[in-house]
């Protein structure tokens, strides 16, 4: 039996969350760029969800940028690299997020600031304190519409691995 959602994301939700994803992954992105300098995929999907939160359609460009950051992500052979890859492709597909919204779709808003915090964690040679600053600096860098976007996603466990602890204190911080 499919679960009815917790509540709906409008586009300007889409948009407002995609601008603050896009800050977020960004700040990762020269880990990426260290590693594949002649790579450019996660960039054009944080620039293509930056075109989306200035009122840009979604289109299949947007999309194909997405997945393709996805790849990059996949083919770069660095796990720092490849965090800050899947925080851009994250970030891009914000603006593909189902309007019906479950506990499972939250890690998808939250996704782009967990992965940039792993990232620069594991560049750190795997030091939590330096996700948990990078979460902080998430938490701060909100607007008081994410944050109001952020109380009204619905709340997921904390998981089991670092990325979904990451995750859940993101949120945490988000709601209050």
């Amino acid at each position: 039996m499919d679960r009815e959602p917790d509540w709906t994301m409008s586009e300007d939700d889409r948009r407002l969350v995609g601008l603050w994803a896009a800050d977020c992954a960004e700040r990762v992105l020269p880990l990426f760029e260290a590693k594949a300098p002649s790579d450019t995929r996660p960039h054009e999907a944080i620039e293509g969800i930056r075109a989306f939160a200035r009122g840009e359609k979604r289109t299949a460009r947007l999309r194909s940028l997405v997945w393709a950051a996805y790849a990059a992500a996949r083919e770069v052979g660095d796990p720092v690299a490849a965090a800050a890859a899947r925080a851009a492709g994250l970030a891009g597909a914000m603006a593909y997020m189902h309007a019906a919204v479950t506990p499972d779709q939250t890690k998808h808003a939250l996704g782009p600031a967990a992965y940039a915090a792993r990232a620069l964690e594991l560049a750190a040679a795997g030091d939590p304190r330096v996700g948990d600053e990078e979460i902080r600096w998430a938490i701060e860098h909100d607007s008081p519409e994410v944050r109001e976007v952020a109380q009204r996603m619905p709340v997921r466990g904390s998981g089991r691995g670092r990325l979904d602890a990451l995750m859940c204190e993101l949120h945490t911080g988000l709601r209050r």
